[in-house]
């Protein structure tokens, strides 16, 4: 046990140094390792499997909404990315670009792609002519890089994988129908796949996405009470459009620009079930993307018949679960600690004893309960067991969520609940930019997080300047 003791004590407490806490696990839980390029990281095995998880549930999600998957260049020719003023204005300081191939200077700059836009739009400019192409619902899984100058794995790194979907329509009301679907998508999977609750609705003008008309966005909150922007939704108008020449022979039979979106979830959201989920010990992986669903955990395994009996236990899961047997020469202690620090959600033990009593033990990563099982259901008990951990791991977050979110109604109590206490801030706004400015500066860095679908009336004046309020916003701290 002193073996399990010393591993445990390597991860920082979370309340002593939640930054500190966070590398710890992503280190010695082995997501990632650091590369020799600065802000750019290696997804070891076990990171890039929940990675793969991930994508495999989005991906499931898209293309029962109708969404096929493409894929764009990874260069973008200068002069393309140009085309859409307020879209390079947005990019331009994040840019990576290439002015080189080979030993030969390229005519003209090429930027490495930091989203798709621009690239999607050439290609629909070529593939759409009229009403009968459309809609166009496409999809890209890839990676993207944006040359960020404070880098934290997961959470903002210079170069990240994503989805990006990308979506042309025949009228307005279409595209602004797919713009909020997508959404949804979002909202579920966070919570039918990562445990995650959020808070969904849309973000201010100054918080939008560069070219877009309006951005969605879902929110969900750390266990620190810090925001994580989970996923976004953009609907763009006929802007990029227009800026492309991209045109249609419509039903009437004019000439008609469609209208486009865009929205896209990415390895940031590895980040958001850490900080969600994670305690002292480690990792709590949610059981849909977990790469390991439930480890077996052989007690005594030099006995006779007990590595028999586990080899038929994991034979008997692996049919619908994620099973991993270990059998290593390590000590049962080391055992435990190492797949909690990995978050596996359930552990199963056998040994000399449950196998006298045609049973076994099995142990929830969330509550570290055991559970004396038989073994004629060992299946619907561990099946039951991961979704009391998927459902506990819910309810945690949704009562972080309520326990840290804050109402203020005048700007000396949105001051200090922003000093004192950690979370999200409900209070009423004007919509006029120069009072989000305001917040941000006096509070020394909360942002507006969203204007949210749901609004409650909480006073008729702004926090900040006392006039007329439009809006109740929710405030906070990002990541």
């Amino acid at each position: 046990m002193a073996k399990e003791k010393k591993l445990v004590e390597q991860i920082t407490s979370m309340d002593e140094d939640f930054a500190q806490w966070y590398t710890d696990v992503v280190k010695k839980a082995e997501l990632m390792d650091y590369s020799s390029v600065k802000g750019c990281m290696i997804l070891r095995p076990y990171g890039y499997a929940i990675w793969e998880n991930i994508q495999k549930d989005l991906d499931a999600r898209f293309k029962k909404t109708g969404h096929e998957n493409v894929y764009m260049p990874m260069f973008i020719p200068e002069s393309l990315l140009t085309k859409e003023k307020d879209h390079v204005e947005g990019f331009a300081p994040e840019c990576a670009w290439v002015t080189f191939g080979g030993e030969n200077k390229l005519s003209e700059r090429l930027a490495v792609r930091p989203t798709s836009e621009t690239l999607f739009c050439e290609h629909f400019r070529n593939v759409i002519h009229s009403y009968r192409d459309l809609p166009k619902l496409y999809n890209q899984w890839c990676s993207v890089v944006r040359w960020e100058k404070t880098t934290r794995p997961f959470l903002r790194t210079s170069e990240f994988l994503w989805q990006e979907g990308h979506t042309m329509h025949e009228t307005r009301e279409e595209a602004e129908a797919e713009t909020l679907q997508m959404l949804k998508v979002y909202e579920d999977f966070y919570l039918e796949a990562l445990a995650i609750p959020a808070i969904t609705g849309q973000k201010t003008d100054k918080e939008k996405f560069a070219g877009a008309e309006a951005t969605y966005t879902i929110e969900p909150m750390m266990h620190n009470g810090v925001a994580l922007q989970g996923g976004t939704s953009h609907f763009f108008g006929d802007g990029f459009a227009k800026a492309f020449d991209i045109t249609f022979a419509a039903r009437d039979n004019t000439v008609k620009h469609p209208y486009q979106t865009s929205w896209g979830v990415s390895t940031r959201s590895i980040g958001a079930i850490i900080m969600t989920h994670g305690d002292d010990n480690g990792l709590i992986l949610p059981p849909t993307v977990a790469p390991i669903q439930v480890v077996i955990i052989p007690i005594a395994q030099h006995k006779e018949g007990v590595l028999d009996k586990a080899n038929e236990i994991r034979d008997r899961l692996a049919d619908t679960l994620r099973v991993k047997l270990d059998d290593s020469d390590q000590s049962t202690g080391w055992k435990f600690s190492q797949y909690e620090m990995k978050g596996v959600p359930v552990r199963l033990e056998i040994g000399p004893k449950d196998m006298e009593n045609n049973s076994c033990v099995l142990v929830s990563r969330v509550t570290r309960e055991k559970k004396f099982v038989s073994l004629d259901n060992v299946e619907a008990e561990v099946a039951a067991m991961l979704k009391q951990v998927h459902d506990e791991l819910v309810e945690r977050a949704r009562r972080n969520l309520a326990e840290k979110t804050h109402i203020a109604t005048t700007m000396p109590e949105l001051l200090d609940v922003a000093e004192h206490k950690p979370g999200y801030i409900k209070a009423m706004w004007c919509g006029d930019v120069a009072c989000e400015d305001a917040i941000k500066e006096q509070t020394g860095g909360v942002k507006s997080r969203c204007i949210p679908f749901t609004e409650e009336k909480l006073s008729d004046t702004c926090v900040c300047c006392g006039k007329k309020a439009k809006h109740m916003v929710v405030w906070g701290r990002q990541y």
